[in-house]
């Protein structure tokens, strides 16, 4: 279903537009910006989705164990440490 509605373009983005219609790109100035509104509601949805697993990450990484600092240190150090046999150094 489609609904009828009247927006406002800047001369910019009606320009913009209407190259894209007449490149071929699109059938009209309406289905360029129905392109851009789900780009736009994609987006929303894909930052939606990685907020909700940042927050599920957080949420693990919370309920499980803790290190100090030092020991972060420490295991930091070990890892910049040249391995025994390493050639490439």
């Amino acid at each position: 279903m489609t609904v009828k509605s009247s927006i406002s373009l800047s001369d910019e983005h009606h320009a913009f537009a209407r190259a894209q219609v007449q490149d071929g790109r699109f059938t009209s100035v309406s289905a360029v910006v129905q392109h851009g509104l789900d780009l736009l509601r994609q987006k929303a949805e894909d930052e939606r989705l990685e907020r909700a697993a940042l927050k599920a990450l957080l949420e693990e990484r919370l309920s499980g164990p803790f290190i100090s600092a030092e020991e972060m240190r420490s295991r930091l150090t070990a890892r910049r440490m040249p391995r025994t046999g390493d050639t490439h150094i």
